[in-house]
């Protein structure tokens, strides 16, 4: 055994002679010194990190066997399915992992707006976390026409067809994402090169650079302290512990509640009641048949709210277009959170009413466009999603204010447990 060992410190000596092996292991785990208190909230980022690794794996297993083409998508899907061994697995996992990515990105940003992690020195963190989370929304949207099914066909028809709203360049933008004049083999060709190749990297990319950018400044914690204030004669945080090992077995807990949860909805539920997979998405693509209700999946269904509440022409501008301009302000308002908040404190357990009541109201409204995303349009849904829309945008636009006039209570110059 010893014999093992020294041959194995012997590879890494030798390896960390020509990379910086030990040097990247000191600098982002073993001498990272994160908060001592992080709680149930800061799991949500390693898992992000879990589920990239389980899609790509997956992903790389699925295109073995995978037919890019109009004729033949489906019918390979099915054949995954049926007659490759563990095929069906592996798609479930990849499907499911599909949503379970959005779900622990949205609780990550989540966490960041109850604890300020967007707040000075943080901006880079977040300006690259949230390119991070329009990285993902492309890369899902591609991949949700692959199967070519009929709410994937239809889908991607009916999000393509928004950009044709856009005034002057619309029309030509639309097409050239198609590739043609409707969806049709080149839509599905580019969109799985991009899927399969161009949005990874870029991804993977990103993924690299919220890491480093976040260990430059340090990370955040439940109080909103900053650690690298306080260090003792060595130059080592009074607050801060080593990330390893003692986060990294942190990290293994939440990652195993977290794998028997993700393998409970892969083995008994992979569709979720048709939120995950829908049951039009089992029918192959038909151009000449319009399914009754097509909606996005649930991870879009917020900003696809907010654009169906937009049913109003104003200055000579189609009601679309303007659902179209909200939509995409929905999700580009997040990144100037930095800026609208004018708090003096970072966390939520030293903020006043009025922020609190301002995110209970966000949430909430977020919550309720997502569903009514998923639900057919009626006179009544369509009032709610306007309201929940008007809601929604207050968030940000008077953000400014209500933050300002916040009364705060004094943060401790040590963080508490």
């Amino acid at each position: 055994m010893s014999l093992i060992t020294n041959k194995l410190t012997e590879l890494r000596d030798w390896v960390d002679d020509r990379f910086p092996l030990m040097s990247l292991w000191d600098d982002h785990l073993a001498k990272y010194y994160a908060p001592k208190n992080f709680n149930f909230w800061y799991y949500f980022g390693a898992l992000s990190l879990v589920v990239f690794v389980i899609q790509v794996l997956t992903g790389i297993f699925l295109v073995m066997n995978y037919k890019p083409d109009a004729t033949t998508a489906f019918g390979s899907v099915e054949y995954i399915m049926r007659d490759v061994d563990w095929g069906w697995l592996i798609r479930y996992l990849h499907s499911t992992g599909a949503s379970a990515f959005f779900i622990v990105i949205y609780l990550h940003m989540m966490r960041a707006l109850l604890y300020g992690s967007f707040k000075q020195p943080r901006e880079l963190v977040w300006i690259l976390g949230m390119c991070l989370y329009l990285a993902l929304m492309a890369e899902a949207f591609m991949g949700y026409l692959l199967p070519w099914g009929q709410m994937s066909f239809w889908g991607a028809q009916v999000i393509i067809s928004l950009f044709g709203a856009i005034p002057v360049i619309g029309g030509t933008l639309a097409e050239w994402i198609r590739g043609d004049y409707v969806v049709s083999d080149i839509t599905l060709n580019r969109f799985f090169s991009l899927h399969v190749i161009a949005l990874p990297f870029a991804i993977a990319g990103l993924v690299f650079l919220h890491i480093i950018a976040l260990h430059e400044v340090g990370s955040n914690n439940p109080d909103g302290v900053e650690i690298k204030k306080k260090k003792d004669e060595n130059g080592k945080p009074l607050d801060g512990i080593p990330f390893h090992p003692y986060y990294t077995v942190k990290d293994l807990v939440g990652l195993t509640v977290f794998l028997i949860i993700f393998s409970a909805v892969v083995f008994f539920g992979p569709e979720m009641g048709g939120y995950f997979l829908e049951a039009n998405n089992f029918i192959p693509a038909n151009p000449m048949s319009t399914p009754q209700h097509i909606a996005p999946v649930w991870y879009f269904t917020p900003y696809y709210s907010i654009l169906r509440a937009n049913t109003i022409n104003f200055l000579w501008i189609d009601a679309k277009v303007w659902g179209v301009v909200f939509m995409g302000l929905g999700v580009l308002s997040f990144f100037f959170l930095p800026w609208l908040d004018r708090s003096p404190v970072k966390s939520i357990r030293y903020r006043g009413g009025l922020y609190k009541t301002a995110l209970t109201i966000f949430i909430l409204c977020f919550l309720i466009l997502g569903y009514l995303g998923v639900q057919p349009p009626t006179a009544a849904r369509t009032l709610v999603a306007q309201v929940c829309t008007v809601i929604y945008f207050l968030f940000f636009l008077l953000m400014p204010i209500y933050t300002k006039l916040d009364k705060t209570k004094p943060v401790p110059e040590r963080v508490t447990m």
